[in-house]
């Protein structure tokens, strides 16, 4: 049984601590916190009552280094890499549901997220957690920077159509609809419940911090610089992102070759399923699951091409991700503990 440890007491957290209650080959040993030292799990998220007796510590990373085989960290960005820097060089293998280690380019980061990156040499060293992408690379690795939800939205179903070549790299948008789990548990005005509920709005327009993250990826995907365009909008409901990219036909390609193409790539994936012609994914479909749905529409005449996706935030946006990329750094099967179906309705 491996024992893992968990930095960090927010929603992303919490879904690992339910996560994990259903994985046969692994504990959680701990839980850190700043805020709530000493307070149970199960009374800070009465729904893991029943699976968790863990008690939120201070953060002692000789204590992780000495229990642990393996730390998430669900840290806000900018805290997690002085930590990943002491764990993983102690041989603790890391997992950073955070952004300090997605993006390859330090002033792309610093440009984004407005802080000096405190260890940029270790951007090399940190593969982007991506298994569906980046399956070998994980399973060496031990350092993974955990892909953001948005991105992980937008990157499945429009990866595989830049790496062969069926769309045009340029004109590209991605416009995603989220719920407000995705702002985390601190406490904001925008996520106040008059301020959500009943209303819809977009927000980090031109400027939100996954639209260099998935531009990065589609680039290496393409081979070269993508054009791209990403706007979020926070809709009132819990869970779930529902994504709509647009991009369009390269010349000479049949509307049929986008369907088979992302059919080819994902046919053995177990978590990526591409929906048959006419069906759209629902957020309801992948509630509480580690899987992303995939519809696909192309035109030949006008040579449009919509991708729509639906994951769970919580879950293949963030901690079911983190978990099969776990499974993957530990040579466990990498379906377990992640095997359920969506919770409808």
């Amino acid at each position: 049984m491996y024992k893992v440890g968990i930095i960090g007491d927010g929603y992303t957290a919490a879904e690992l601590l339910r996560l994990i209650a259903g994985h046969d080959e692994v504990e959680a040993v701990a839980v850190t916190s700043t805020e709530n030292i000493g307070r149970n799990m199960a009374g800070l998220y009465p729904h893991l009552r029943a699976v968790t007796d863990l008690k939120c510590e201070a953060t002692d990373l000789r204590v992780l280094k000495s229990k642990c085989d393996a730390v998430f960290l669900a840290l806000p960005h900018g805290l997690s890499v002085p930590m990943v820097q002491e764990l993983a060089g102690a041989g603790v293998r890391c997992v950073d549901l955070g952004a300090d280690f997605r993006l390859k380019d330090k002033d792309v980061y610093e440009k984004y997220y407005e802080t000096v990156h405190a260890a940029p040499e270790m951007l090399a060293d940190a593969v982007y957690g991506l298994p569906e992408l980046y399956r070998d690379k994980i399973r060496e690795a031990m350092i993974i920077a955990n892909p953001g939800c948005f991105p992980t939205s937008a990157i499945l179903p429009l990866a595989p159509l830049l790496e062969a070549g069926v769309v045009e790299k340029q004109g590209i948008i991605v416009d995603s609809k989220s719920g407000a789990s995705g702002a985390g548990k601190s406490l904001k005005a925008s996520s106040h419940f008059c301020e959500v509920n009943e209303g819809i709005k977009a927000y980090g327009v031109g400027t939100h911090r996954h639209s260099p993250e998935i531009a990065q990826e589609l680039s290496v995907a393409a081979g070269e610089a993508v054009n791209m365009i990403f706007t979020p909008h926070l809709v009132p409901m819990n869970r779930g992102i529902l994504s709509t990219c647009y991009c369009h036909l390269r010349p000479g390609i049949k509307a049929g070759h986008i369907k088979e193409v992302l059919e080819d790539k994902y046919r053995l994936e177990y978590f990526v399923d591409v929906l048959p012609e006419g069906i759209f994914p629902h957020t309801k479909w992948v509630y509480g699951s580690n899987f992303v749905q995939i519809g696909v529409y192309a035109d030949e005449e006008s040579g449009n091409v919509i991708l729509v996706s639906a994951l769970d935030n919580l879950c293949k946006g963030a901690s079911g991700q983190a978990i099969q990329n776990l499974n993957l750094m530990l040579g466990i099967e990498e379906t377990t503990g992640l095997r359920g179906a969506g919770v409808h309705p």
